[in-house]
């Protein structure tokens, strides 16, 4: 799809008119109707602002001329929904909201991505040992990893993520063993709606944001596992069957 269309259809879909748009953008309605019948394209500084009006990343916008991938851990960006955004709400394109949210690289050590992605790799074509070779060959190459000591931040959401494991540990909740790790988890994928005493069913994540967690298998056995989520805000820790089925809320506590 090229850019006029795009345009033309989020603006239709948002419900906008061509005056209206422009307005929100800070152009006149003839260089709307100059993008959208192909005559022009916004500049940089209107694709931004576009951008964030209609939550889609510039490589959208543009018709999608990039082939993205994350320049952390190599997974390829192929919509925008798991692409990573800065602290204002802009698209960062050169990650995913696994490896980078809010200005915050999430992986400070290889090995530990390393395992993350070997995980979700084993059985599809690839055999744990071909998985985590591959993942050793292919991680140097990127970004991140190339320009490590120059985009770290000196072990700062390391030291945080300590603090957080001991926190989550020191709440000894019967049946869940030491947490030794947090990894990055996208609230898309973990937000589990639990019912309340009273009957009300309620969802506690945003889809949209990046928090940490893990799975822990229960000390007392059985097809029930512990779920552990927590950010600067909250400690979440749950209980849930097989692919999240019939999830309990063990706690809900503010930081």
């Amino acid at each position: 799809m090229s850019t006029k269309d795009v345009i033309y259809e989020l603006r239709v879909k948002k419900g906008l008119s061509q005056d209206e748009l422009a307005e929100k953008v800070f152009v006149t309605r003839q260089a709307v109707s100059r993008w959208e019948t192909g005559e022009t394209v916004p500049n940089t500084e209107t694709l931004k602002l576009l951008s964030k009006l209609f939550d889609v990343s510039i490589n959208t916008l543009l018709g999608s001329p990039r082939q993205l991938r994350c320049q952390c851990c190599g997974m390829p960006l192929t919509e925008d929904d798991i692409i990573s955004k800065e602290a204002d709400g802009s698209f960062n394109e050169d990650y995913c909201k696994w490896c980078y949210a809010e200005g915050t690289y999430t992986y400070s050590d290889m090995n530990d991505l390393i395992d993350v992605c070997v995980a979700h790799m084993v059985g599809e074509n690839f055999t744990e040992e071909q998985a985590r070779e591959y993942m050793k060959q292919m991680l140097p190459t990127l970004d991140y990893w190339k320009r490590y000591e120059e985009l770290s931040d000196d072990g700062q959401f390391e030291e945080f993520k300590q603090k957080l494991i001991g926190e989550i540990n020191d709440l000894h909740i019967d049946g869940m063993p030491k947490i030794e790790k947090l990894n990055a988890l996208v609230g898309k994928y973990v937000n589990l709606e639990y019912r309340l005493p009273n009957g009300t069913k309620v969802k506690f994540l945003n889809d949209q944001t990046t928090y940490l967690g893990n799975q822990l298998e229960s000390e007392f056995g059985g097809d029930r596992c512990f779920g552990v989520l927590a950010n600067m805000d909250f400690i979440l820790i749950c209980t849930y069957e097989e692919g999240g089925a019939n999830p309990e809320l063990v706690l809900y506590k503010k930081r």
